[in-house]
This record gives C-alpha cells, structure tokens and sequence, in this order.
C-alpha cells in the first residue's frame, strides 16, 4: 500500500528567491534613489517591501521550515519552568557579587605583576 503523504510541494522556489533579491535590492536602490524625499516616506516603503519579502519568504520550502520552527519555539518557551521573581533576584545578586569579586582578584594580580615588573625594570 501506498501511504499518502500530506507533504506540500513547493515550485519555482529559485524564482521567489530572484524576486525577494530583486525586492529588496529595489529598496535599498530606491531609498538610495531617493534620499530627497521625506525620511517618513522612505521608511515606510521600506517596511512595505519587507513584508511582501517576508510573504514571498513564507512560500518557499526554507521559509516554511522557518516558520514551523518559530511556532515550535514558541510552543516550547511555554513549557519552561521560569523562575520566580526572588530566584531571579537571588541568582542576578549572585553574578554580580562574583563579578565583583573577580574583578578585585584580577586588578590584584595585575597591580602585583606590575609592581614585580617595575622591581625588575628599575
């Protein structure tokens, strides 16, 4: 028997490629084009051509990829177990006192190597 498969089948991904390069190698000329123009203008061109970029990149195979990805890590963020706020507070005030302390230990050292080097200098 022959499984069905309900894996969709992505054509002319090579063309999507060649219009997004040609999109947003259009922006940036554009921009570049027309830098007389009111920055307002200009950048909300720009943030138009990226969201049709961003369509055009939704229909490709490795846009498709990406996309489940990101769904994924979603899904997966909600599952972690965050901190609390007096763990995180605990932890932070940790680092920082680490920090802080090897801050003190390398200056140490390298007053100490800097004082035998002037011992030896003269």
């Amino acid at each position: 028997m022959i499984a069905a498969t309900d894996e969709k089948t992505y054509r002319f991904d090579g063309v999507k490629w060649s219009l997004i390069a040609i999109l947003l190698g259009g922006a940036i000329y554009g921009n570049y084009y027309f830098s007389a123009e009111p920055l307002l203008y200009r950048v909300l061109i720009l943030i138009l051509v990226a969201v049709v970029a961003g369509v055009v990149i939704l229909q490709t195979a490795k846009g498709a990829d990406f996309w489940a990805l990101a769904k994924g890590a979603k899904v997966e963020a909600g599952r972690v177990v965050w901190p609390t706020r007096q763990e995180r507070n605990q932890t932070t005030l940790v680092v920082v006192a680490f920090v802080l302390v090897m801050a003190m230990l390398l200056w140490g050292l390298d007053a100490f190597f800097g004082w035998i080097a002037a011992m030896i200098i003269g």
